[in-house]
């Protein structure tokens, strides 16, 4: 199977909105891309290759979503894989006994948490999430996988936004982004 034309079908499917959430923010609105049975599938293919090996053999033992458009990409692409999906959520949205992970943002600070039982120690979990910015997030949940005993196999994400350096926060964990700008 050749690999989908990312950059046009991103160009056709996710649009540019000026200044949201802030005034010089230029988010990138997926919306239209969900909505898009055939440019959904071929994104879920696309991050599922992450979690896969050269032969197409899944080699990893669960998906992780981060809250909150992770969680839209990561449940389907854990369903392709034939593994199961783990939300990290942010602080006190889950039930149970957890493991939380503090980070720095650009004006604050960030929880996020993971139930203590979601993984087993020594399983290999693919991070997914919609775009890789400053990394903090998913530095963070790379340190809630371990807390688990597991290992974070790689992230895989639909966009990365390069001019934020978030590569850097990732240590060696391999990244597959679809688009990268």
């Amino acid at each position: 199977m050749t690999r989908p034309d990312f950059e046009a079908l991103f160009e056709r499917l996710v649009r540019d909105v000026p200044d949201f959430p802030k005034p010089g923010v230029m988010f990138k609105d997926i919306t239209p891309l969900l909505a898009d049975h055939d440019g959904f599938a071929a994104v879920v293919d696309g991050l599922a290759a992450a979690g896969r090996d050269e032969a197409g053999n899944t080699v990893v033992d669960a998906v992780i979503g981060m809250e909150a458009r992770g969680f839209i990409l990561a449940a389907p692409v854990a369903l392709a894989l034939g593994v199961g999906f783990v939300p990290v959520r942010k602080s006190g949205k889950l039930p149970s006994a957890t493991y939380s992970v503090s980070y720095a943002l650009e004006y604050g600070e960030a929880t996020l948490e993971l139930h203590s039982d979601a993984l087993k120690p020594g399983e290999r979990v693919l991070l997914v999430d919609d775009v890789l910015a400053t990394g903090g997030t998913a530095a963070a949940t790379v340190q809630l996988v371990e807390l688990c005993g597991a290992t974070a196999h790689g992230l895989a994400v639909l966009m990365e936004l390069s001019f934020l350096h978030g590569r850097d926060a990732l240590d060696d964990l391999d990244l597959l982004a679809l688009r990268t700008l």
